[in-house]
């Protein structure tokens, strides 16, 4: 359920039962970490500290966009020098549960700290473990986080926590069974549902009022994911959600890609059908306050199988796309071998009919632009799912220019979709350039500029005041 990769931070109590000794004091049982090993997987710490492209796992160096720039993530292996190798636990729990690094400096929410605050001593404990003593080092430094001025002041993450970072861990809902409380304990803290799938406010903090009803995650779409019938995934039963999280797959209704492939590649696919479970059965239980009436067409349903051959059969490719049939004959010529000649997919649903899928039908056309431009990889025991990027990215076929981006987009929504939306270049720029950015940096730089400005005023009106003291004391001497 979390599509971003998209992020890198932690949250509350300090841990005074967990004493400052270092990992190499004490010797971890292979129990606890293999308990740990199990506890990472659940957090997917692999997906977003592995550079995809030929890095070590937990060795970082993956870019991951933000709304206020680029986040690269860190070096969690057990290297002295270049990881986490010298955190005692206690700094490892701050880390974690704080966003605090051991240096002191705080880290970006990126990392899902905020979500991880409410984990038990006993499963950072176990982490911890693992971590030190179940992860191979890795002596290579990934690169530093460079954001715009003033987000590389971390120590202005000092007030956002004190604004947003909760205070407590889970705790049991007497009122619900045992699995439900399970589910909540995995879907709000180790796998981070809401970090991409709740809107995010002007601070870039989760707006947990309307949890998990979805969220912008770099250049994809988190889409809702609460009981809503028409939004959300309320159509969906126990049984469905949990093929999802295991396979990355609903025929003929959804195919995770993006943060959540990698979700389901590295994280969701390894846990155990208890757990799958619970996350369901929390999950499934999950109200959207705003949701629309039930008679409403869902995002599963919309579309029929088309197509607009007869208008460009027997031109060249290069006259087809320039006309008005220019979506149609991109598709013709970049699709149909896969999705087929209507956009019906393949009988087995290894290619996915592009009618009745949530990707072509949602609120919004983020993740069609996001799909055409970066393809869709995503590992499982069923084998690899693969779609090739029309982007300018690397491992492209056969790249697209935003305009046949657009044009293609277009095409799918007006006849596979939800046909009320329209995709222009601008907007595929947009996700081409990693996704909507935030006004959050302008707005602080204003706000700095004039919190100086009003502090030069005071400053200028103390002097001024004193001079003016002085100046009638000497007159009166």
């Amino acid at each position: 359920m979390k599509p971003v990769k998209s992020l890198v931070l932690a949250a509350p109590l300090a841990l005074a039962a967990l004493a400052p000794v270092s990992a190499g004091a004490q010797e971890f049982s292979k129990e606890l970490i293999e308990k740990g090993r199990y506890l990472a997987t659940a957090s997917d710490c692999v997906a977003c500290h592995t550079n995809h492209h030929g890095g070590k796992p937990m060795a970082g160096g993956l870019p991951m966009a933000s709304p206020v720039g680029t986040i690269m993530s860190t070096n969690i292996t057990p290297s002295k020098e270049f990881g986490i190798g010298t955190y005692s636990e206690t700094q490892f729990a701050d880390a974690v549960r704080k966003g605090i690094r051991g240096d002191g400096a705080n880290l970006y929410p990126a990392m899902p700290y905020v979500s991880y605050s409410n984990m038990t001593d006993e499963d950072i404990h176990a982490l911890y473990a693992y971590f030190m003593q179940g992860v191979q080092p890795v002596e290579e430094k990934a690169p530093e986080t460079s954001l715009p001025f003033p987000m590389n002041i971390r120590a202005s993450m000092m007030g956002w926590n004190m604004l947003f970072r909760p205070s407590e861990m889970h705790k049991d809902d007497p009122a619900q069974s045992a699995e439900w409380n399970r589910g909540k304990y995995l879907a709000e803290g180790a796998a981070h549902c809401s970090t991409c799938h709740t809107p995010r406010g002007v601070f870039m903090q989760e707006q947990k009022d309307v949890n998990l009803t979805g969220g912008q995650i770099g250049p994809w779409y988190a889409p809702d994911i609460t009981n809503d019938k028409v939004h959300g995934i309320g159509s969906w039963t126990q049984e469905d959600l949990v093929t999802y999280l295991k396979t990355g797959r609903l025929d003929h209704r959804a195919q995770a890609a993006g943060s959540m492939a990698e979700a389901i590649s590295y994280s969701f696919q390894h846990l155990t059908d208890a757990d799958l479970n619970a996350i369901a059965t929390y999950v499934r239980s999950v109200s959207n306050p705003n949701a629309a009436q039930a008679s409403a067409p869902t995002r599963f349903d919309q579309g029929k199988p088309a197509n607009e051959l007869a208008a460009y059969r027997g031109k060249p490719y290069a006259d087809g796309i320039k006309g008005d049939h220019a979506g149609s004959a991109l598709y013709t010529a970049n699709c149909a071998s896969c999705h087929g000649v209507s956009a019906q997919g393949t009988a087995d649903g290894y290619y996915p009919s592009l009618f009745h899928n949530a990707a072509t039908a949602g609120d919004n056309a983020t993740n069609i632009i996001a799909a055409i431009l970066y393809g869709v990889d995503r590992h499982t025991k069923d084998g690899h799912v693969f779609m090739p990027p029309f982007g300018d990215q690397p491992n492209t076929v056969n790249a697209l220019t935003n305009v046949e981006v657009a044009s293609l987009s277009n095409y799918i929504l007006k006849d596979y979709g939800n046909a009320k939306l329209t995709v222009t270049p601008e907007d595929v720029q947009v996700i081409r350039d990693g996704g909507p950015s935030s006004q959050l940096v302008l707005f602080a730089r204003i706000g700095m500029g004039v919190g100086a400005g009003v502090a030069v005023i005071v400053l200028g009106a103390a002097v001024w005041l004193l001079r003016r003291k002085r100046s009638r004391a000497q007159v009166a001497a």
